[in-house]
């Protein structure tokens, strides 16, 4: 039977009791903490189980991530409950409709044009871009007291309010030590009332991107990760669930294919958006589909598999339910994703993210599989 992301959280709901499937068959209990591993894929995982057995021991389901496997897609699938056809973020970064027609969206910044361009919050309002409930908001309706151990900064970024959207309590946590304190304050309570956290850490995928997948720095950063989970669960009240699972895994870029200095690529294409494995399109006229798919076709022809946005969706790419027309608009005209370990840069406006070594986004198992890592308290 195959798992998704989208599949982790009506489980959740399901063992406090909602209607909900629980699809991953999770026991009841007081409280759940669920702690996202930026960028602990479980391919990854299988290949280094000496360096982290604590993590391998316990993991109890593989899950797909979907497609596109990128964390701003993989959040609001997770949260959400559904995947990107359903709910709208469908890459790190696509086009919205703007006055001047499409304007360039980054989801994981929230920003216009780059990564690092102007604040979009107030043209493109995160409440109007996702639209659904999440399922956080679902367990707080039923009772159950919603926090959240992230980063400052994620408490009001424009990607947490679209896709989490619950209030909640705040703990404050960038490090692992900083991650450990506001779970155990979640977990250690007298109360009646139970309890979810959604807790975040980013480091192993920070230094999967900057030092590659399965360097020493990476492995470096995953024994810590193991380490701590390991000291964590010998902390945990017995009352406490704590779930493990990550947004994508990660493959090492060695082809390098940069669009810009490509001119043919240009030639009919208003804007090219999504990220090095996988990229958007949009044409300037439709009229021009046939010539630029052949130009993509071409010149990507050993780099990338090439399809429309017809294909795609035909394919189910984006989810088994056909998006309503305002998602379908964002995807590009054209989509390529790159096969292998190709990467597809556009360094002028993507200046950092071209320099990575690390990448996701594509198919392969790698960047598509993650594991589902289920503990209780080991106190004896």
């Amino acid at each position: 039977m195959s798992y998704t992301l989208a599949d982790v959280l009506p489980s959740v709901a399901a063992s406090f009791g909602l209607a909900d499937p629980n699809r991953l068959g999770l026991e009841p209990n007081r409280d759940v903490v669920l702690l996202l591993i930026d960028g602990l894929g479980a391919e990854l995982l299988a290949r280094h189980t000496d360096i982290a057995p604590t993590l391998a021991a316990r993991v109890t389901h593989t899950l797909t991530a979907g497609f596109p496997a990128t964390t701003a897609t993989s959040l609001a699938s997770l949260a959400l409950g559904a995947p990107c056809a359903t709910h709208g973020i469908i890459g790190y970064s696509f086009a919205l409709p703007d006055t001047g027609g499409r304007r360039l969206f980054n989801s994981l910044t929230w920003r216009l044009d780059a990564a690092t361009g102007a604040d979009a919050r107030e043209e493109f309002p995160p409440e109007r871009v996702q639209q659904r409930t999440s399922r956080l908001q679902d367990l707080a309706a039923h009772g159950v007291e919603v926090h959240y151990v992230i980063p400052v900064f994620q408490r009001t970024s424009g990607l947490t309010r679209a896709v989490f959207r619950a209030a909640g309590t705040m703990h404050p946590a960038a490090t692992l030590e900083e991650v450990r304190d506001g779970i155990l304050d979640v977990a250690t309570h007298s109360d009646a009332r139970p309890r979810f956290a959604y807790a975040y850490f980013s480091e192993l995928d920070a230094t999967g991107h900057l030092c590659g997948p399965e360097s020493e720095q990476w492995l470096t950063v995953l024994r810590d990760v193991d380490a701590f989970v390991a000291g964590l669960l010998s902390d945990l009240p017995p009352t406490c669930t704590l779930l493990i699972t990550g947004d994508h895994g990660m493959i090492h870029a060695d082809n390098v294919i940069d669009l810009d200095a490509r001119s043919r690529l240009h030639d009919g294409v208003h804007l090219i958006a999504g990220e090095a494995r996988v990229r958007h399109a949009y044409l300037d006229r439709p009229a021009a589909l046939p010539d630029v798919l052949a130009a993509w076709s071409d010149e990507l022809a050993t780099h990338a598999r090439v399809v429309t946005r017809e294909q795609a969706l035909d394919e189910h790419w984006f989810g088994p339910t056909p998006p309503q027309p305002v998602i379908a608009d964002r995807i590009g005209d054209l989509l390529a994703v790159a096969e292998g370990r190709s990467v597809l840069v556009c360094p002028a406006r993507e200046p950092l993210e071209s320099t990575l070594i690390g990448h996701h986004g594509a198919w392969t198992a790698d960047e598509q599989l993650v594991p589902l890592i289920s503990g209780v308290s080991t106190r004896s």
